[in-house]
């Protein structure tokens, strides 16, 4: 293609040609698909997409524009989470109230590659078909496109397996959350007395984790993965949430296990999100596995076994937790009707729960958000005891 401007180059030598967008350069990732037809910025700035380049299998993106208050990352470090966005048509004029800045614009300040006018439908089936393959992109603005090095930095990627990959999405210093959910015409909504103080362990957490529990009553303290499980107690929190993010669930147990074992001992009540449940799960003695195209989408049908709804869900993982080694007296709670993979923990006899999908965000549009009022219910009772 002679006039392209940017590539996508696979691991296997594979080169899909097109127009590059947004920052000039290369980046390297795992290229995965996701199949939300909206919320293109969320998606973009959520941590767990962490070393990812997302392919969006929904042809038009950009109508929306973007905006300084859909971002989900919740520190500095945590702005560099997805390296490229691939599409199938040129990015899409922003049609949209809320618009403060052409989503072309914004990606070049954000320093993610914008690929388009590449064959999205075979490269969402070679996903699908062969598993999520290491890649590279580039938009080259002069056309000077050198696709075997291209395909060279793909193969020197290192890829996702053994990556802890939270540590790189977190800050050092503690912070301090009380801000709620968005309402139109009143933006984010500053939260009154709070009734629950919880800490959240970040391994990446999105904004809208720490609005909802706002929104049910809780003020967090943030700390990163590095922290004790005496430094959390000492800090007399309610309740516990493991966060969401990014890498291998085993490579950041080996660094943050201790500390979710003890607290796990301690009685507190707990909720694991994503990340944050996988190695909750590790912690109570099961294992986890890569998946060959994980979950990445806003359609997802997740059924709750104790009550039998179905929930449409936000999913984003690459990594599934291992239902047939749940230890005696862990039981699943809730299970992916797209694949029967598991998508929720409960612990018997501990306030303890836990999910693979983001009850924060609003594809249903509000179908999880009862898991933040469950989760405060149990440190309810805990504080009643």
């Amino acid at each position: 293609m002679d006039s392209a401007t940017g590539a996508l180059a696979l691991a296997d030598g594979t080169v899909f040609a097109g127009h590059g967008a947004g920052a000039a350069g290369i980046r390297t990732g795992e290229l995965c698909f996701n199949t939300a037809m909206t919320g293109y910025q969320e998606i973009l700035t959520d941590p767990s997409y962490a070393q990812q380049l997302v392919l969006f299998t929904f042809p038009h993106i950009g109508n929306v524009g973007a905006n300084p208050e859909d971002h989900e990352e919740s520190t500095p470090p945590a702005a560099d989470a997805a390296r490229g966005a691939i599409f199938r048509e040129p990015i899409t004029a922003p049609s949209n109230w809320r618009s403060a800045e052409p989503f072309g614009a914004w990606l070049a300040r954000k320093g993610i590659i914008g690929l388009s006018g590449v064959d999205t439908r075979a490269l969402t089936r070679r996903i699908r078909e062969l598993g999520m393959p290491k890649a590279a992109i580039c938009h080259q603005p002069g056309g000077k496109i050198d696709f075997q090095a291209l395909v060279a930095a793909a193969k020197a990627w290192p890829g996702l397996d053994n990556a802890d990959l939270a540590a790189d999405v977190v800050q050092e210093e503690s912070f301090e959350h009380t801000e709620g959910l968005w309402m139109p015409g009143i933006g984010h909504q500053a939260m009154g007395n709070a009734e629950f103080h919880v800490v959240v362990v970040d391994f990446g957490v999105k904004k809208n984790i720490l609005r909802n529990l706002a929104s049910a009553g809780a003020r967090s303290t943030v700390l990163n993965g590095d922290a004790t499980a005496a430094e959390i107690l000492a800090l007399k929190p309610d309740g516990v949430v493991f966060s969401n993010g990014p890498g291998d669930p085993a490579a950041t147990y080996l660094r943050s296990g201790a500390m979710i074992r003890d607290l796990i001992a301690s009685g507190i009540p707990i909720l694991g999100i994503c990340l944050g449940h996988q190695m909750l799960a590790l912690a109570l003695g099961a294992k986890t596995m890569k998946m060959a195209q994980g979950h990445h989408g806003a359609n997802h049908p997740v059924k709750d076994l104790a009550t039998g709804k179905v929930e449409i869900v936000s999913m984003n993982h690459g990594f599934t937790v291992d239902v047939a080694t749940l230890p005696a007296g862990v039981t699943e709670s809730h299970r992916s009707l797209f694949d029967g993979t598991n998508s929720g923990l409960a612990v018997e006899g501990k306030p303890i729960i836990s999910v693979q999908h983001h009850p924060e965000a609003s594809p249903g549009p509000q179908d999880s958000f009862y898991l933040f009022e469950r989760f405060a219910g149990l440190m309810r009772d805990y504080r009643g005891k």
